[in-house]
């Protein structure tokens, strides 16, 4: 009898310790062990495919001294994934079979994934690119793709990495779904994940830009835990109205931008009249996401997700080797972004624009506002002055201060009685000059950034 009961407790703990991820009961964030999680992300798709283990290593501890917590990856990859071998010679496929996955391949993304999580980093894990189920306009593919075989590539991947506890699943590639045909593949290999976790794992999808994010086609989908977002790398465009609609519409669902404007990115594709985007570009959207409702956010690099090196035939016009590229400016600042959200509750934010008087600037000077039940953040893309209506924040009297999306510093302002809408006034105003307010009810004390 004694064994029995050693045996259910262990199949207790075995199952707990499957289950790390989880979406808070409000439904708008995810959680790690039960705890609240911030995903700070990259977009590091080639990372299974064109890195050796050496150079795996420096990328993941960089990111992880970063504060980086997901790192975006594609086993089968989008340059050429299928036939083009890894650093150590090996296709992920034997005969471009979804069903015979080779070993010898997936003995490196082993290594990574292992890697990742000794460096406290986890991996959001894409089976494969979309071009090789919807090669459309771009992408090499071949198209190899169907419901009979999603599912037994996709229980075989979700059988080899249940038990890791650093795994995420996206599935997609940056391709909407064109026919029921794509569908019913996309479907197929969701639920063979979902069986094979025993309803574990979280799972989501990578679209192209779309009003809805991904959830347009599989909100209400069993294995479909969080919505993703991207924006088409172009600069200024209104993401904020697409996620805040996103966020209140039912089921609910944990929304995030998983492919914002890339640092270092000719902007919409087209350097030659717009320019490549900046260190301002993609901490602007970060802020800007985050206060609309997302529960975390991923930065991206033109340079790194394509890991450019001498190697590769670069794509797009990238300016720096993605061992360079790991310190631009950009990346750096998201640490920043990820002090401020973990500063406060996490579970209890909202976005909500009622805070600001006159509300509804264009993109380049938006003003956007979150709050929790006792404090409120307010970001200012390019510095302009605003009013606040602090009566929205629980408290007597507000302890206010500046916070700098640049290098994390600190402007005190005071404190001040909970009464009348407040005019704030930032620090520095114009093109690169955004603000965070941060609105405190001072009997929490809260410890100044």
């Amino acid at each position: 009898m004694r064994k029995y009961i050693f045996l259910f407790l262990f199949l207790i703990v075995a199952q707990s310790l499957r289950a790390q991820f989880s979406v808070s009961d409000n439904q708008h964030f995810i959680l790690k062990d039960g705890k609240p999680f911030f995903w700070l992300g990259d977009t590091a798709w080639e990372l299974f495919h064109r890195l050796n283990r050496e150079e795996a290593c420096l990328y993941l501890k960089t990111r992880s001294e970063q504060g980086f917590t997901v790192i975006q990856a594609v086993i089968l990859a989008e340059m050429d994934g299928l036939h083009t071998p890894n650093a150590y010679g090996e296709k992920p496929l034997i005969d471009d079979d979804p069903t015979k996955p080779n070993e010898k391949y997936f003995e490196q993304v082993d290594y990574i994934i292992d890697k990742a999580a000794e460096y406290h980093i986890n991996i959001a894990v894409l089976p494969t690119w979309a071009d090789k189920i919807n090669k459309s306009t771009w992408g090499i593919g071949p198209e190899i793709f169907n419901p009979q075989n999603a599912t037994v590539y996709g229980a075989w991947l979700a059988n080899r990495y249940k038990n890791k506890t650093n795994v995420i699943w996206i599935l997609g590639g940056d391709r909407n779904p064109r026919s029921e045909k794509d569908l019913a593949i996309w479907q197929a290999m969701g639920n063979a994940i979902m069986k094979a976790t025993d309803g574990k794992a979280m799972i989501s999808y990578h679209a192209q830009p779309n009003q809805l994010g991904s959830a347009q086609w599989f909100r209400n989908e069993k294995w479909f835990a969080f919505n993703i977002f991207q924006n088409g790398h172009c600069r200024d465009e209104a993401i904020y109205d697409k996620m805040l609609a996103a966020y209140n519409a039912k089921p609910f669902k944990p929304e995030i931008d998983a492919e914002p404007i890339y640092e270092d990115h000719p902007v919409c594709f087209n350097v030659n009249d717009l320019g490549t985007s900046s260190a301002y570009d993609v901490r602007k959207y970060a802020y800007l996401d985050l206060f609309s409702g997302a529960f975390g956010h991923t930065y991206g690099c033109h340079d790194i997700w394509q890991m450019n090196s001498s190697k590769h035939e670069p794509v797009n016009g990238p300016h720096l080797l993605w061992t360079e590229a790991l310190q631009l400016p950009g990346a750096k600042q998201m640490a920043y972004v990820k002090r401020l959200m973990e500063s406060h509750p996490q579970l209890e934010r909202v976005p909500d624009q009622s805070l600001i008087i006159a509300n509804n600037n264009t993109p380049a000077e938006r003003v956007q506002a979150t709050r929790g039940n006792d404090y409120a953040f307010v970001y200012t893309a390019a510095g302009k002055p605003f009013k606040v209506i602090l009566s929205k924040i629980k408290a007597g009297k507000i302890h206010a201060y500046w916070y700098d999306p640049r290098n994390g510093e600190t402007t005190n302002i005071g404190v001040m009685e909970n009464t009348a809408p407040h005019k704030f006034i930032p620090p520095t105003s114009g093109y690169g000059k955004d603000w965070v307010l941060v609105l405190d009810d001072d009997a929490k004390h809260y410890e100044m950034l």
